[in-house]
Formats: C-alpha cells, structure tokens, sequence
C-alpha cells in the first residue's frame, strides 16, 4: 500500500495522519507541484480528476482524501476513528462532508489569493474570509457544547479533517475572531501522534 502525493498538500497531511494514529507505516511518493505532474497518464488511469492523494492498495485505487480516511480507519478496525453504530459513524462522517464542502468552500477565495498569489477583488476576499470565521464558528460552538472532541468524547476521524483545515485557518494572513474552544481543542489535538510532523509544522 503507498499514497501518491506531496507532504505540503494538506489533503495528504489529512491522509498520513490519519495513518499516524493507526501506527500504519504508510509509504508515500511525491506527486504534485514541484514533483511529478498528476496530469500524467500514468496518474490520470489512477484519478481521472488529475488530483492528489489517490491510495493504491494492491490493485486497489482510492482518490478523495476524505474517503481515503474512512478506508484506512475501516480497514485496520478502528471503530474509535469510525465508529460501526450507524447514528454515531453517520455523525463522523457529517462533520467530514461539511469540512469538505462548506469548510473548505469559505476559505477558498481568500486563501487562494492571500496565500496562492490568485487574483481576487477586496471585496471577493473579505467576503471570504467572514464566511470562514463564520464556518469556524460553527465549529467553536460545535466543540463548546461537546466540551472535548469534535463528535463528543472520542478523537475521531472528524478531528483529523478538521484539525489540518483549523491549522490553515490558524496560519492564513487574515483577521480572525476569536474562539476559545477551537483553541483548546487545537491543544489538545497537539499531543497525538503525528501532530508536529503532520499538522503544527507551520505548512498552509
């Protein structure tokens, strides 16, 4: 088993430290910016989306790095990471879809252009930057009424997701409000395993 993918993607961050907290010693080769392109043949046969990670298991290939999560937990049993009882995976994996939709789709004009250099207007860029305090406040809340991790007690896959798209909004150059229990949980998160490499390593 390998993943395709540059360490500076934090889609493949999200990946490998998914698997530093099942101890799987995952083989990773570089694709991407400044290393082979993913709109190769060789990769689009694997991802036709031209995307990083994709995970090739045998003969086996997974793109979307959310899915990719869900895999590795299911496959190495991990019922914390992802529980088996319907209701409470069906919450892990609300709070994953919502990183990767609304989440990810609030920041994306303002990171785009503050940290990626793409040009976007004043206007485009503070809109997007008050929907991500916005969405980051719904997590804050989130937290506040589970008082520990994102779905309730257990560190689970939705922490992983979350936790590198927290790291981003920590690090972006932007004007944030401030929310006290995304700052504990992000402490907390700071001692699993993984979380300096992975996570707390200052990437965007």
């Amino acid at each position: 088993m390998k993943l395709l993918g540059r360490l500076t993607s934090i889609n493949v961050r999200k990946v490998m430290w998914t698997a530093a907290q099942l101890s799987l010693d995952l083989p990773r080769e570089d694709w991407g910016a400044g290393f082979r392109s993913p709109q190769e043949p060789e990769y689009l046969a694997l991802n036709p989306n031209g995307m990083i990670p994709v995970l090739v298991d045998g003969d086996f290939t997974l793109w979307e790095s959310n899915s990719i999560c869900r895999y590795l937990a299911a496959k190495a049993g991990a019922k914390t990471l992802l529980p088996a009882q319907p209701q409470a995976r069906a919450r892990v994996e609300q709070w994953m879809d919502w990183q990767a939709g609304e989440l990810n789709n609030s920041w994306r004009v303002a990171f785009m252009a503050l940290v990626r250099g793409q040009p976007a207007t004043p206007e485009a860029i503070a809109a997007s930057v008050a929907g991500w305090n916005r969405h980051m406040a719904m997590l804050d809340a989130q937290l506040a009424r589970t008082g520990a991790h994102v779905v309730g007690d257990d560190f689970t896959l939705a922490d992983i997701v979350l936790g590198l798209s927290t790291q981003r909004w920590m690090n972006a150059p932007i004007e944030r409000v401030e929310l006290p229990a995304v700052a504990a949980w992000m402490q907390r998160l700071s001692s699993r395993p993984g979380f300096a490499e992975l996570v707390g390593n200052g990437m965007p």
